[in-house]
């Protein structure tokens, strides 16, 4: 076991349990904070829709990462973001094993007084240089794309 001592450095390092708690494929896997996230496979493949699936909780790392910088950006430029949502669609390389993630569109859904040019930026930005789940993805083979959408506060 290595022990690492400076806050900084501690902030890469990461420990995931998983454990086996329904059927054959119902897992939870909890981090070193106590979260605990759900997974299973799909009834096709023997599941019980226990949990999400594995793959589907990359993309769902992806809209979190992204969703931490945009905000982060937006709230240093003084944007006012009310609300904020996120769609990610992937398509998963058909016929081979590991079927890896081909594309990835991300929608940014933000709502508020918020100037459109710069929450383009803010998700370009993120998408391009500061979210490391995009960057996952990218390097290893997916095109991601992305479109920002701003509404206004009531838009709900």
């Amino acid at each position: 076991m290595k022990i690492i001592n400076s806050p900084q450095l501690n902030i890469m390092a990461a420990t995931i349990k998983l454990s086996r708690v329904s059927d054959d494929f119902g897992f939870e896997a909890t981090d070193g904070n106590g979260h605990i996230v759900k997974m299973d496979t799909s009834p096709e493949s023997g599941g019980k829709n226990f949990g999400v699936r594995p793959m589907q909780m990359l993309l769902m790392g992806l809209a979190g990462c992204s969703a931490i910088d945009v905000i982060s950006i937006l709230k240093k430029q003084r944007q006012d973001v009310k609300d904020y949502k996120m769609v990610v669609n992937g398509d998963r390389q058909a016929g081979v094993e590991p079927s890896l993630w081909e594309d990835v569109n991300i929608e940014f859904h933000l709502y508020g007084d918020i100037d459109e040019d710069k929450a383009k930026r803010a998700a370009e930005l993120s998408v391009d240089k500061y979210c490391s789940v995009a960057a996952t993805l990218k390097k290893a083979g997916a095109g991601v794309n992305w479109q920002v959408f701003v509404h206004p506060a009531e838009e709900k």
